[in-house]
């Protein structure tokens, strides 16, 4: 059997507002992995970073496995994603 905690996750009103992006710069060192999210705007030449979240190799292999879920979950209901 297996032993699951839990646990209540707060979800902030200005946070819950999100924050748009559509690049995303990835580094990683040996014991984090850092990923920056960017808004780029057409025409332009620079961006800000809006959000950078900074996770260790394990919970950032764990998000990996949760993307792949959740778009597999997203294909069968609404049709797989081509890449151009």
């Amino acid at each position: 059997m297996k032993n699951e905690t839990q646990f209540q996750i707060e979800l902030k009103e200005d946070v819950a507002e999100g924050i748009y992006s559509n690049l995303a710069v990835i580094a990683h060192s040996s014991s984090e992995f850092v990923m920056d999210f960017v808004r780029m705007m057409p025409g332009q030449k620079s961006a800000n970073v809006q959000s950078r979240n900074i996770m260790t190799p394990e919970n950032t292999k764990k998000l990996l496995f949760a993307l792949q879920e959740n778009i597999a979950k997203y294909e069968k209901k609404f049709g797989t994603y081509k890449n151009n």
